[in-house]
């Protein structure tokens, strides 16, 4: 299903007139709560519930469009008793304003970068496709017939999926416009970051998406092209992935990392907020916080496992923060148990999940070979700067608190002992500032990295790769947020820093936006794949036109479909019809079904085997597809550069044929 130019305007109109209903029937409802932070706090929240209200629609094996209700009813309420005023709405035009720049700044990028082709991107488009195909909780494994995505976590792709399945885009489209929304949304929340800590120059923790890291600049330095720029500069800390927003979003991988963003944006907003506002709230206001904080954090073992344990305990934190600053008396009781049942809630709201889940992870080890200390200021070196000229009073004032750092540098952790600094000094003040406190867990993650990896099946040379990987980017946004909101405070205060007028602002915003559109149409941002579309499979009919039409053709196909297909290895083109369609095939990408599931009943030799068998041995064709359920062979250029292909006809039905490429039905 190829989509024209007119289809896929369509499909943006649609895709952002379901997201604004989402958003402006939860928007009413939380003005007593969340005062002028209402209009954005709705946007997050609204798409999270919807999204947990889907995936119980999914459990209960019932239509996803069932969680429309709920909103639908809202919005009805709301318009029938005049709870929206035109005059309020338009004070809340810079949110909305924030939200499109931002949506359509990304788009531009898929526009020109759209093709599901590379990278994890086969991955992340197959578990979309799945989803919307068969949208059951678990999600079919498109990677592995008769297993379900209960060894992953997919909230992200369930999402976007059932986004795409009630505003009626297709997956290849859906795709794209994934991350536009992911990135208006994290936008949405650092800017409610920036109003909250911030009197002037709030729009500040916004920098934090578009700044790459030292790194960047260094590479440049060494004369590279930009596209070995953007991927050397987060490989910089040998054996590890240091992924930072920027390249996150213009790499264009719809990944568990990326899709979580916006939800870690709306926690720490949250966290914030309760912390600044929790005294003066009433209980049925503390209930409404304590409820999203609860339905934030216990989404993040669906989007991102790893999240979880970052922001789990940097909840409790915050928790005892409030305790502690409300002072321990009988009249707050009701407010702990507010605050202490987050926790509790987070996992109940889930709670089918952990049940249904197999994980294959082992525990926490030692690291025995730290960053380099050079590497490591290469990617966190400009917030480790920040800090360091804030706190460089109190270093000189009290050098020997220093000594701290001596028990690291001696064990040969030296990155660690360089992040130890300034945690010493922001814990030595008295008073501990929001930003402080926001920096300082940014600088115990990047710590516990250096000291601690959480154990994989990714091997001795890459063992600390995942846990690098998973905590750098929630590190990044947590540093980024206190650096550039400490830059906020320090320039609100500066005498030099001038006051420019509401004119010459909206000049110079409309200049920088302008410029951003620009940009990828003059960056080689494409990588020599397909452009100038929003349809990610629409290279197809170019590079590979035997598969276009086929794939075409499979994605019409209803039902409950299995396919055999040939399998080539992980980041190759192979495993493409299972990606491209979400029909599950025998194997596919085995070794990151390895790494799920692990290889105890022997199944990893067994279903490259029998593939091989299906294709090769005509004798066995038929039998080892019942074997697995498979319903569809699939016959196509890969599977001929693969196999020596010898297919009997006998039990199976060719229902297409075109460009060189065959689908054979079994019969019976």
């Amino acid at each position: 299903m190829y989509l024209t130019a007119e289809q896929q305007i369509f499909s943006v109109i649609s895709w952002l007139v379901f997201l604004s209903l989402l958003q402006i029937s939860f928007y009413p409802s939380l003005k007593k709560t969340f005062k002028s932070f209402a209009f954005p706090v709705s946007f997050s929240s609204s798409l999270l519930v919807f999204t947990i209200l889907s995936w119980y629609c999914g459990l209960l094996h019932i239509p996803v469009h069932i969680a429309l209700l709920p909103f639908l009813g809202l919005f009805a309420y709301h318009l029938y008793y005049r709870h929206y005023s035109v005059d309020e709405l338009k004070t809340e035009w810079r949110w909305e304003l924030l939200f499109l720049v931002c949506f359509f700044l990304m788009l531009d990028v898929r526009f020109v970068n759209p093709t599901i082709s590379y990278a994890e991107k086969f991955m992340d488009h197959a578990f979309l496709a799945s989803v919307m195909r068969n949208p059951v909780v678990p999600p079919l494994d498109p990677w592995f017939a008769g297993g379900s995505l209960n060894v992953y976590y997919y909230l992200g792709y369930w999402m976007f999926g059932c986004l795409g399945i009630v505003t009626g885009v297709p997956s290849n489209i859906a795709f794209n416009l994934a991350l536009p929304t992911i990135f208006s949304l994290a936008a949405i929340n650092l800017y409610a970051i920036g109003n909250l800590l911030l009197e002037r120059f709030r729009w500040l923790p916004l920098i934090v998406l578009f700044i790459p890291n030292p790194s960047f600049f260094y590479q440049i330095a060494q004369g590279k092209a930009l596209n070995a720029v953007l991927w050397d500069s987060t490989r910089t800390i040998t054996s590890t992935i240091n992924e930072y927003p920027f390249f996150s979003f213009i790499w264009g991988d719809v990944h568990a990392h990326v899709v979580s963003l916006f939800n870690q944006l709306f926690l720490i907003f949250l966290l914030l907020y309760a912390y600044k506002r929790w005294e003066s709230l009433k209980s049925r206001e503390r209930w409404l916080v304590s409820i999203f904080c609860s339905l934030s954090l216990g989404s993040m073992p669906l989007f991102n496992t790893w999240d979880v344990l970052l922001y789990a305990p940097i909840t409790l934190v915050f928790v005892a923060l409030i305790i502690r600053k409300g002072g321990i008396t009988v009249s707050g009781i009701s407010s702990w148990w507010q605050l202490g049942a987050v926790p509790l809630l987070a996992i109940v709201c889930y709670l089918p999940f952990y049940l249904q889940l197999k994980t294959n992870t082992g525990g926490i080890s030692i690291v025995h070979t730290p960053s380099n200390p050079l590497e490591f200021l290469l990617v966190n070196g400009l917030f480790v700067a920040i800090f360091l000229a804030f706190l460089w009073r109190e270093i000189v004032r009290r050098p020997y608190l220093l000594l701290a750092v001596i028990p690291f540098a001696l064990t040969g952790y030296i990155a660690a002992a360089i992040a130890v600094i300034p945690v010493i000094y922001f814990l030595a003040r008295k008073y501990h500032d929001i930003s402080d406190i926001l920096a300082t867990i940014g600088l115990i993650i990047l710590i516990f990295c250096e000291i601690f990896y959480l154990k994989d099946n990714m091997g001795d040379t890459f063992f600390r790769m995942n846990t690098v990987f998973k905590c750098y980017l929630p590190a990044w946004i947590i540093l980024g947020t206190a650096a550039f909101s400490m830059v906020g405070k320090w320039m609100s205060g500066c005498m030099k820093v001038p006051v420019v007028s509401a004119r010459k602002s909206a000049l110079l915003i409309v200049a920088v936006t302008t410029l951003l559109f620009i940009l990828p149409f003059i960056v080689p941002f494409n990588l020599n794949y397909g452009t100038g579309t929003l349809d990610g499979l629409a290279y197809l009919k170019d590079s590979h036109p035997g598969d276009a039409g086929a794939v075409a053709y499979l994605r019409t196909l209803p039902g409950d479909e299995r396919i055999v297909e040939a399998e080539g290895g992980d980041y190759t083109y192979y495993s493409r019809v299972s990606s491209f369609t979400g029909i599950p095939a025998i194997i596919g990408m085995p070794f990151h079904e390895y790494m799920w599931r692990g290889d105890k009943t022997g199944w990893f030799n067994t279903r490259l085997s029998d593939v091989k068998s299906i294709y090769e041995d005509p004798e066995k064709t038929v039998a080892l597809m019942k074997k697995y359920n498979a319903t569809l062979l699939y016959v196509g250029d890969a599977e001929r550069e693969r196999y020596r292909v010898a297919i009997s006809v006998s039990g199976l039905e060719k229902i297409y044929s075109a460009d060189g490429t065959e689908i054979f039905r079994i019969t019976g």
